[in-house]
């Protein structure tokens, strides 16, 4: 969804701290989170585009015109794809039945107002029933969840866990579930209506006033100005709630997430807390001592609802959830959420969006989420990199900041919000993305996250209709055509890929597996580019270089982000990694990783520890030290 607004006032509060450069290892401080052995890496797949084969790419086209991916084109031949470019977790994007303009009354499901939908697809973020799947992602609408859960038995079946959104900030305007389980209520369904605010309301309301549609800007019309039987300017809703984004206005703006109104979680319009908050120094308890504490609370009518729709889905088979805008839902309901989760499956994956690096603790210790994004931080910065006016001094002091947490620290360079590295607002050019890709991928034991489609260099240039090019669309229905070239009309093979996007995913594929499979990287890490700034010559701020470890396995990681300087320089490893490492005085191979075709030495002398290299443009090194040495004196 929109979220441009409020990362910019976020990311104008954000200040990376200098910090000393000493030699520290990176290690989470969190001592009641079991840390996998190994990297995971989550590959989002916008559900609906994933297998969609047309190419028409009509802007507003419909669903006839432009087509429509479904869970079956998800086969086993495209999962174990997937699994084998170096996949663990496979997060399905949109798969909760949320608003659309597609027909289907006649299976019973109540059409939507394309005065409340964004695009003709609708936002997979205004979710209308938690209790059943997108109608577009079925082959047989009546039989959509058993569909559902096919796909999930697929997905295991290959050997990855899979995930799909909860949304807990806010539901679609017209909210109404036909699938609930017996016993369960609908949002709003026993909401006191004469109040803008009761503790157990689902939601905020303007007592007397009705819901007015947002003045259109910018030339804007739903679908794009066609004509359609509801869209009238007017959508019934009396009294107003209060918009998902936050605003109060019974007339939100074109700007707010109009489609969508703001959960209440028992928090009053004057922001009191009206639940039990944590006992000082619970943040430190593990998540059995959480799910423990609220056991005999009495809670706010909307956190219930949210705990039972995560295990309904966990029952379904889902592997873990990845949570939207988590930071505008208070941290104390997502102890009481998270921890009924883990005492379900101790090993589901829960990942969240929080972009105020101010409330990234709460939200993992108090909060129990797994995984944030980093987003305002590492992303931010390597984007500005990429594009030629950042600096990778700018990534060292970043990595320093967050060691104590930084296994949680999701890393990525795409998502569905964000634009595409090889669009022309981003870097034009997906191979500028690569040197990028190696440190967001190595720098850390968090999680790596890549978007379908960045493997081949999609671009997401089409205009479809609601929302900008450069990010591909969630709104509209659309072909990919990298991705479309990679699926290969249903072979999963590549075989219509350029050559280019055929090198592109085989770097991703190289890089990807490596990272699942070494053990350094979920050792120790020690920045190694600031001491070069200083003390070596040629040495840029358009490379950055660090160094992993464990007892088994040494690597020295170089970058370079210039996409016109090749560098010539000795690469300078602090004394101290003599110690370290355990190294004599001699010279040691050290082999490349990622392509296998670049050797170099390691040498230690007396006084010094240095690695002659030679980089290209856009070149990165993932240097293994072979255990043999070479010349036993230098």
């Amino acid at each position: 969804m929109g979220k441009t607004n409020f990362l910019l006032i976020i990311s104008a509060l954000v200040i990376i701290l200098s910090c000393n450069h000493s030699q520290k290892t990176i290690v989470s401080g969190d001592t009641t989170f079991n840390k996998p052995h190994h990297k995971e890496v989550i590959y989002q797949v916008f559900t609906r585009l994933f297998g969609n084969t047309n190419t028409t790419n009509q802007p507003w086209g419909t669903i006839e015109e432009n087509g429509v991916g479904k869970f079956n084109d998800f086969t086993i031949k495209a999962l174990t794809e997937i699994k084998n470019l170096g996949v663990t977790h496979i997060w399905f994007t949109g798969v909760p039945h949320h608003d659309l303009i597609t027909d289907y009354t006649s299976f019973e499901i109540s059409n939507d107002d394309p005065d409340v939908v964004k695009g003709r697809a609708g936002s997979p973020y205004a979710v209308k029933d938690y209790y059943n799947v997108n109608p577009d992602l079925a082959v047989n609408v009546e039989q959509r969840l058993q569909e559902f859960e096919a796909l999930i038995e697929r997905t295991h079946s290959v050997g990855l866990k899979a995930i799909i959104d909860i949304v807990p900030n806010h539901v679609a305007r017209n909210y109404k579930s036909i699938s609930k389980p017996k016993g369960v209520q609908d949002f709003g369904e026993d909401d006191d209506t004469s109040v803008t605010y009761h503790v157990n309301n689902n939601f905020y309301y303007n007592p007397m006033e009705a819901f007015k549609v947002p003045e259109w800007e910018n030339g804007y019309l739903p679908l794009g100005g066609e004509p359609h039987p509801l869209v009238d300017g007017e959508f019934w809703e009396y009294p107003a709630k209060w918009t998902g984004n936050g605003s109060r206005l019974s007339r939100p703006k074109m700007g707010d997430w109009y489609e969508t109104v703001k959960v209440n979680y028992g928090i009053s319009p004057e922001g009191r807390k009206d639940f039990d908050t944590l006992p000082e120094g619970f943040e430190h308890k593990n998540y059995r001592m959480h799910f423990d504490f609220w056991k005999d609370k009495t809670l706010p009518n909307s956190w219930i609802k949210f705990k039972e729709i995560a295990l309904y889905w966990m029952d379904k088979g889902v592997d873990g959830f990845r949570f939207d805008m988590a930071e505008m839902v208070p941290v104390e309901f997502w102890s009481y959420m998270n921890s009924a989760i883990k005492m379900k499956n101790p090993e589901a994956f829960l990942l969240a969006e929080v972009y105020n690096p101010v409330l990234y603790r709460d939200y993992i210790h108090k909060g129990k989420m797994d995984y944030l994004y980093d987003k305002v931080q590492l992303y931010d910065t390597l984007k500005h990199v990429v594009q030629g006016y950042g600096k990778t001094d700018h990534i060292p002091p970043i990595l320093e900041n967050l060691k104590d947490i930084e296994h949680h620290m999701l890393h990525f360079l795409e998502n569905h919000d964000e634009q595409r590295l090889a669009s022309p607002e981003f870097a034009g050019n997906p191979e500028k993305g690569k040197p990028a890709m190696v440190v967001s991928a190595t720098s850390s034991t968090a999680p790596t996250m890549i978007y379908f489609g960045q493997e081949v260099g999609e671009d997401g240039s089409e205009e479809m209709g609601f929302g900008d090019p450069s990010r591909t669309s969630i709104y509209d229905y659309t072909g990919v055509p990298a991705h479309q070239r990679w699926m290969n009309n249903g072979a999963f093979d590549g075989k219509t890929l350029t050559e280019d996007e055929k090198r592109l995913r085989d770097f991703y594929k190289r890089l990807l597996n490596f990272t699942v499979q070494s053990t350094a990287l979920m050792g120790h890490y020690q920045d190694i580019h600031s001491f070069n700034r200083k003390h070596t010559e040629k040495y840029s701020d358009k490379l950055l270089s660090f160094v992993r470890w464990d007892k088994d396995e040494k690597l020295v990681i170089v970058s370079n982000f210039s996409d016109k300087i090749e560098y010539s320089f000795s690469l300078v490893l602090p004394n101290s990694f003599k110690k370290t490492w355990g190294l004599q005085q001699q010279t040691y191979k050290l082999s490349d990783q990622l392509y296998g075709h670049y050797n170099t030495d390691l040498r230690a002398e007396e006084n010094r520890v240095f690695i002659p290299l030679k980089i290209k443009p856009l070149e990165s090194f993932i240097l293994k030290l072979e255990e043999d040495a070479g010349d036993e004196g230098i």
